[in-house]
């Protein structure tokens, strides 16, 4: 990447700023000052992989780094290094959504929000946009897809999504897409619900599931026939709309409630479709919570300019690291694994290369 530095200032590498910062947010670093301390105490490892000579950077070196990177083009390079981790499966769903960073700054009001693209089967954030809010993500997604390795994937995005240049931007990638339909686009939605009601549908129960103390059953339904769809021809490759019905009993209070919702899709699998829909809460419990929970990415109150955004690259790029390693065991796990066994550190250090 571009060094975004003057010449004469440059005390510490580039490849110094860098290593140190992904090492240290693998063992735990969540500011700047953690990023500082983690070179100090690990300065006798470190000065035997980097040229140490000029010591440890000091966290305003980091912040001030950080804070003058091209986002733009680190997110570039980080897309097209973690396409290159990803291993092909015949079904991979591509999750797109978005997550706000609430203490981005020292201001209260200056919150970030990121739309992030999550490849559910390999367990991999394959890039990120950031928009100033969320109703931003109507142009954040056709920029993020703009430079994301596509084919034979299925996208599915939630309502915000759900815009005819997205879903054509999705086919030209050579994917597949699943989009929900909400009463943002009311003549839609009502069409499709008439649909529904007036015509025969094909119809697959996915499995009961248990857990997170509540029992949940679905029942999804889906339409090839699109003659009451009066503008399905502007919907790029548009082939089925699909209803999903779902009941979900909570143990404790034995509550029932209920929820229907729907989407439209280029695919005519009924299963693929299922397995689409559900897929996209791997973007919510894999991702975002991991970010928020394990990575405390909502609390820090210390990055202004592009630091949040780039550091919120740089958990990504960490994340996508512990994911790789094979060991069975949380994140959180691995992380102190990592800060406590040099080894262990530069073995996930090592996925980089692969």
């Amino acid at each position: 990447m571009k060094d975004p530095r003057i010449e004469r200032k440059k005390l510490h590498p580039l490849d110094n700023i860098i290593f140190i910062s992904i090492a240290a947010v693998l063992c735990g670093a969540e500011t700047w000052e953690d990023i500082e301390d983690f070179g100090h105490a690990k300065l006798d490892w470190l000065s035997g992989i980097l040229d140490m000579t000029n010591g440890v950077p000091s966290h305003d070196t980091f912040n001030r780094f950080f804070k003058a990177l091209s986002p733009e083009e680190f997110e570039k390079h980080f897309a097209a290094w973690a396409q290159s981790l990803m291993t092909k499966y015949e079904y991979e769903f591509v999750n797109i959504d978005g997550k706000t960073i609430r203490q981005a700054s020292k201001m209260s009001d200056s919150s970030i929000h990121i739309v992030s693209a999550w490849a559910n089967r390999n367990e991999l954030t394959l890039g990120q946009v950031k928009t100033s809010e969320k109703s931003n993500e109507i142009t954040a997604i056709p920029e993020l897809l703009e430079y994301l390795l596509l084919e034979d994937c299925t996208v599915t995005i939630d309502a915000m999504g759900c815009q005819k240049v997205i879903a054509n931007k999705i086919r030209e990638k050579g994917a597949d897409y699943i989009l929900a339909v909400k009463e943002n686009h009311p003549t839609l939605y009502e069409e499709i619900i008439s649909s529904f009601s007036l015509l025969q549908s094909e119809q697959f129960e996915s499995p009961i599931e248990a857990g997170h103390g509540r029992i949940e059953t679905r029942k999804l339904s889906l339409i090839s026939n699109l003659k009451y769809i009066s503008k399905a021809a502007e919907w790029k490759d548009m082939t089925s709309i699909i209803k999903v019905e779902s009941e979900r009993i909570v143990k404790k209070t034995g509550e029932l409630q209920n929820e229907t919702r729907y989407f439209i899709t280029s695919l005519v699998d009924i299963e693929k479709t299922a397995l689409g829909i559900r897929s996209h809460w791997g973007i919510e419990n894999k991702l975002h919570w991991v970010l928020d929970v394990e990575m405390n990415e909502d609390k820090s109150a210390k990055r202004e300019g592009y630091a949040a955004q780039n550091f919120s690259m740089v958990n990504k790029l960490a994340l996508n690291l512990l994911k790789k390693d094979g060991r069975e065991v949380s994140i959180r796990r691995k992380r102190k694994m990592a800060g406590w066994v040099n080894d262990y550190l530069w073995s996930i250090l090592e996925l980089i290369n692969q």
